[in-house]
């Protein structure tokens, strides 16, 4: 599943509209990239699943205060 690990930011749904304004499904997905972070606590590097914002994010915060802030990914049923 395409969830954020540190943000919680999932695929929403939304309507494709036509010229003719008939509408389709289609899915929004987050802009994810998986990427490796250096741990100074750890001395190890994470891997992690992250979207543009929450690369920003663990750049601003730092590693260690982001994932402790990390949003706990919501269940889909």
């Amino acid at each position: 599943m395409k969830i954020c690990e540190i943000t919680g930011k999932v695929a929403v749904v939304g309507n494709n509209v036509s010229h003719s304004h008939l509408r389709s499904k289609r899915k929004f997905n987050p802009n994810l990239k998986t990427k490796r972070f250096w741990s100074e606590e750890e001395g190890r590097w994470i891997t992690l699943k992250v979207s543009a914002s929450g690369i920003k994010t663990i750049n601003k915060k730092g590693l260690a205060a982001a994932m402790k802030d990390a949003v706990a990914p919501k269940k889909i049923y």
